[in-house]
């Protein structure tokens, strides 16, 4: 259903310059035609096209009022699937609705969902595209198994799994080629380094897609190295190829396609092809000869990125850029122009191959993104998605970070911004990149009016001359009046009167004739002059770099009337936020806000077109921490939803020392589980590109040894003891001295009184007593004997 406008201080529906109910109703979606024929004045004509309650409190009645508004109708809407292979398999179903049918009145906009689910166990095809020139003959040599040790991975990932392979070099001319006579057969000779090798060629396929994947093994085995020129590569005529050529590479219509481009350097695009006198565009059509060549390598351009494309949009095949290192930013970009494909940074000798596609694959199938197909002109979309938090995000056609088996829905508005030729039908379709499901809509146009129905030729309300049809005349040429009553030409002060928009005021604003009480407006070189009194035109609006409307609007009356997705005075402001979205799926990364499609960095020093980066921001080494850990340690957040190789494309370096004198960097440190201290640091280098250098290993305390504890532990019992001891000798030894003091001075002072003291007498001694009495003893004992 319509929303009814008005805009503050204007009538868009009396403002306009309706002469029939057709015009009518293309002016805005709120007005409304009064075919009722006693009513308004009979003056102007532009009195019957109002807005529904003013015409009904105009007297009109509602039976005779023209006002259809669109309508969605769904023709077919079977469930979703929940599993892809098994007796379904040719039933799945990916989109709901399948198809429905829409009745569009001009700006009157409509919405219908769409739901979108990747389902479980799909099938999968994966044809292997590899470049066999020279340089990439040590990556030859490690596939040579890949087949057997690639399908037990995928078969992890679904039950029915096919694997194809083919090759490329580039044209075998001159210059891209050695096309001399030495070199037919082996361009490689006389190159010392490796002195045979086969001819060039454009694209050879090899093995069509099959569940025998020993044959690819045998195929692998096979194959030899070439030797092209120049540096650039001829993959894209290869891709091309392998894209268009269903029957050949065995392509099947229920399966998930992944088409891997593996290659070491850059490729040939549209016009290189000029160097070698090829103008000829390439067609985009499959040239297979019965060797399974590339028949017009050296007929026909190499094909341009618009066209690369397109065909693989259009066979539903999903491009995956396995490239070196260095490429990677190139093939990056490539990513951005052609949808559906993705780039992951593949070995120097490709030992990472496997893992890479597991990679690929998970990242693909954890995002769904709508495209629109053959979208008719005149016709505006725009896109709601409401992803797996529940959450709708406007302006965005995709979700990324699911699940397989998640549900996404999607809410798609859509408005004619005119009428095409009475009859037209008109079609559409959209389509989740990759999937061959789709939602076909098929498109009317309520622009007629009921009341056409009844016309009436000659009629007497037209004075006899003119038609009359929903309540107005259409008079014969050479006559004018709302009744036909008069012949071009004639003029009075009557009718002058009647062409002023008030007194004093020129006639028809200075823009026009009067005529029979009506402004016959003037030409213009720069648009149509329109109104009751020529006062609205189309070319008097706000411009944008010089574009009326910026280009995405259309000029009413001096205002600009925005298409849908697009809002502000010139219409140069566009709604669409699927630009502001980074890489974690936050818009400006939670750092700013999206205002006309591009990010307004908030956070201080935040910069980058999404706000993705921010060294000194609160919670970059938050962020850089989960890709430090992922990245190089195979853990945290990101290593379990497959998310790591999306979300973390910085470069990382690790060191064994980590310097952090760079006043541009910033230093993060974190602790890990183990306990132990993770160091790196943070920095954006003027090229754009965000650098982490880290430690190899974090930073950990060694281990206490028991042995150096116990004697630790013995060694300060014994050392406190030694100190206790020493303190207490000291003690004893202070007390002493002062106890000797003492005594030493007592004996001093009884010296003293020993010396001077008068009444002090010697002692007698009693030694001859005792000897007298020795001597009688003697005697006595002389005698006895």
């Amino acid at each position: 259903s319509s929303k009814i406008k008005e805009d503050q201080g204007l009538n868009v529906c009396m403002s306009g310059s309706a002469l029939s109910c057709e015009e009518c109703l293309i002016i805005h979606p709120s007005c409304a035609w009064c075919a009722q024929e006693k009513f308004g004045s009979a003056r102007t004509l532009m009195s019957r096209c109002d807005l529904r309650q003013n015409l009904q409190k105009r007297g009109c009645e509602a039976h005779h009022m023209e006002s259809p508004s669109s309508s969605t109708t769904v023709v077919k809407s079977e469930p979703l699937s929940s599993k892809g292979s098994g007796p379904t398999q040719y039933d799945v179903i990916q989109i709901m609705p399948q198809k429905i049918s829409l009745s569009l009145r001009p700006g009157d906009q409509t919405s219908f969902k769409v739901q979108v689910r990747q389902v479980e166990d799909y099938p999968v095809d994966l044809y292997y595209l590899m470049d066999l020139s020279l340089s990439m003959k040590d990556d030859l040599d490690t596939i040579r198994n890949l087949g057997t040790k690639l399908a037990d991975e995928m078969r992890k990932l679904t039950s029915n799994f096919r694997l194809g392979f083919g090759s490329f070099v580039d044209k075998n001319m001159s210059p891209f080629s050695y096309t001399a006579r030495k070199y037919q057969d082996n361009p490689c000779n006389g190159y010392k380094l490796f002195p045979s090798c086969v001819p060039s060629f454009g694209f050879r396929h090899l093995l069509s897609l099959t569940d025998k994947v020993d044959r690819f093994n045998e195929e692998v085995q096979k194959q030899m190295v070439s030797r092209n020129r120049d540096a650039p590569e001829g993959g894209f005529d290869a891709i091309l190829q392998a894209a268009v050529c269903k029957e050949r590479i065995g392509w099947r219509k229920e399966a998930f396609h992944l088409l891997v481009f593996a290659t070491d350097d850059v490729p040939h695009l549209a016009l290189d092809g000029k160097l070698g006198g090829l103008v000829q565009p390439h067609d985009g059509e499959c040239h297979m000869n019965e060797k399974n060549e590339y028949s017009g390598s050296t007929n026909m351009d190499y094909p341009s990125l618009a066209l690369l494309g397109e065909k693989l949009a259009a066979n539903n095949i999903y491009l995956i850029f396995a490239v070196t290192k260095r490429l990677y930013v190139i093939y990056k970009n490539f990513t951005a122009l052609i949808p559906g494909t993705t780039v992951e940074i593949l070995d120097q000798d490709s030992k990472n191959i496997i893992q890479l596609i597991v990679n690929a694959y998970n990242s693909i199938r954890s995002k769904v993104e709508l495209t629109v197909w053959d979208q008719p002109e005149d016709l505006s979309l725009s896109f709601t998605a409401t992803c797996q938090d529940g959450q709708p995000l406007p302006g965005l056609r995709k979700c990324a970070d699911l699940k397989i088996g998640d549900t996404v829905s999607f809410d798609v508005s859509i408005d004619a911004r005119g009428c095409p030729a009475p009859g037209t039908q008109q079609s559409f379709t959209i389509k989740p990149v990759g999937f061959k499901d789709r939602l076909e809509v098929s498109v009317d146009y309520r622009c007629a009016c009921g009341c056409t129905d009844q016309t009436q030729a000659n009629s007497t309300h037209c004075s006899s001359i003119g038609q009359y049809t929903c309540g107005i005349c259409r008079c014969d040429p050479g006559y004018l009046g709302a009744r036909c009553e008069c012949q071009e030409g004639e003029a009075g002060s009557m009718y002058l009167s009647a062409c002023r928009q008030a007194e004093g005021m020129q006639i028809c604003g200075g823009r026009g004739e009067c005529s029979c009480n009506q402004c016959l407006c003037y030409e213009s070189e720069f648009g149509k002059i329109y109104g009751t009194f020529c006062e609205c035109d189309d070319f008097s609006c706000a411009r944008h770099k010089g574009i009326l409307c910026s280009g995405h609007g259309e000029c009413h009356c001096g205002e600009c009337k925005c298409h849908a997705g697009y809002i502000g005075d010139n219409c140069n402001c566009s709604t669409d936020t699927s630009s502001c979205v980074s890489d974690d799926g936050q818009i400006c990364s939670g750092r700013g806000s999206c205002a006309c499609g591009r990010c307004q960095c908030t956070e201080p020093g935040a910069f980058g077109d999404t706000c993705e980066k921010c060294p000194t921001c609160p919670d970059a080494c938050g962020t850089k921490r989960e890709c430090i850990e992922c990245r190089l340690f195979s853990s945290g957040r990101l290593s379990d939803n497959q998310t790591c190789q999306r979300l973390c494309k910085d470069e990382i370096i690790t060191v064994e020392t980590l310097k952090t004198d760079d006043p541009n960097a910033v230093l993060c440190l974190y602790k890990t589980e183990n306990e132990c201290v993770m160091k790196f640091t943070y920095s954006e280098h003027a090229n754009g590109m965000s650098v982490l250098t880290a430690l190899k290993e974090p930073e950990c305390g060694a281990a206490p040894d028991a042995m150096t504890v116990l004697l630790a532990v013995v060694g300060s019992i014994l050392l406190v003891g030694i100190v206790l001891l020493a303190i207490w000798k000291l003690v004893i030894t202070v007390h002493d001295r002062r106890e000797f003091a003492r005594f030493q001075s007592a004996r001093s002072r009884a010296r003293y009184e020993m010396a001077s003291n008068p009444l002090y007498k010697q002692p007698i001694s009693n030694d001859y007593v005792e000897t007298d009495f020795s001597m009688y003893s003697k005697s006595y004992n002389g005698a006895a004997h």
